[in-house]
């Protein structure tokens, strides 16, 4: 009579306790450029370049992040960079969904070549398209404004039109013949039914279109000119140039400035990572 092996708990443990370890090593080799940037924001700019390095300053320079925000208009820059970051969600997310919406519950003809050709943008690279691009805006008008950083995203992305239609396969079918038996429009189903089940998928969409927009330095460094319509990324770059006293670039403050920058993608992303874990796994699964 065979009987089943089990595991030792020993064993287990042991296995267990490596595996956080091997996790915990490599959290702390991938947060160690961030640690490194949060201690240089409190350094002097001699203690940024001090051989060997020190993790915990013997003096907390706190003054440093109020440097940051003088030596540039922090707030004009934080509250144009919020504009174009929301207005870059709302557009992604209404477009995105939209369409992914038609592809995921309506049937007609050619629709897989239809989406296998969005899909097929995505190969296509930026810089392919960054002069014409260009040139379009600029004919329009559109150049040193906010509109060739926000109107795009109102046009779907390739990527999050894959991600939200794979989610919105995954949700039955029966609520739709459910909802049209009742009396219910296309649309009202979309916005009462799909979007309210779509949330994980949803949220992965926010957070990731927030960090682009946010992040984003090379589309505001070729469509804004304007010093009073810059954004948060232009404005750590005009640090660099910042020469007072020492004549050199004041790396202390330029890292005191980049810390302020990155909290809100750190408060985002811990806001939706429930939702957004289970959107990246139930949007990647489903085919």
């Amino acid at each position: 009579m065979n009987r089943s092996r089990r595991t030792p708990p020993l064993f287990v443990s042991l296995r267990l306790g490596l595996s956080y370890l091997l996790l915990v090593s490599l959290s702390l080799v991938f947060l160690t450029p961030i640690l490194w940037m949060i201690s240089s924001s409190l350094h002097s700019l001699e203690g940024v370049f001090a051989v060997p390095f020190r993790w915990i300053p013997e003096k907390l320079h706190w003054e440093n992040y109020r440097d940051a925000m003088t030596l540039i208009p922090f707030g004009r820059y934080l509250l144009n960079t919020t504009v174009i970051a929301f207005a870059v969600i709302v557009g992604t997310v209404f477009s995105s969904t939209l369409v992914a919406y038609g592809f995921s519950r309506f049937r007609f003809w050619g629709r897989d070549k239809l989406f296998a050709l969005c899909i097929a943008t995505m190969m296509l690279p930026g810089q392919v398209t960054m002069i014409p691009l260009y040139v379009f805006f600029a004919r329009l008008g559109w150049v040193d404004t906010f509109l060739p950083l926000i109107v795009p995203a109102f046009f779907g992305s390739p990527f999050y039109i894959f991600l939200l239609r794979q989610f919105f396969l995954s949700i039955p079918y029966e609520y739709d013949e459910a909802a049209l038996l009742d009396g219910a429009s296309r649309f009202r189903i979309y916005w009462q039914i799909i979007l309210p089940l779509a949330r994980p998928a949803i949220a992965t969409v926010v957070v990731f279109s927030f960090m682009g927009a946010w992040n984003d330095f090379f589309n505001p460094l070729i469509y804004i000119n304007s010093f009073e319509k810059a954004t948060l990324t232009l404005g750590l770059n005009s640090l660099k140039a910042q020469i007072i006293g020492s004549g050199q670039t004041q790396w202390h403050i330029l890292m005191a400035a980049s810390v302020l920058v990155l909290i809100p993608n750190l408060i985002v992303f811990f806001l939706a990572q429930r939702h957004f874990i289970k959107g990246i796994n139930v949007g990647g699964l489903r085919g």
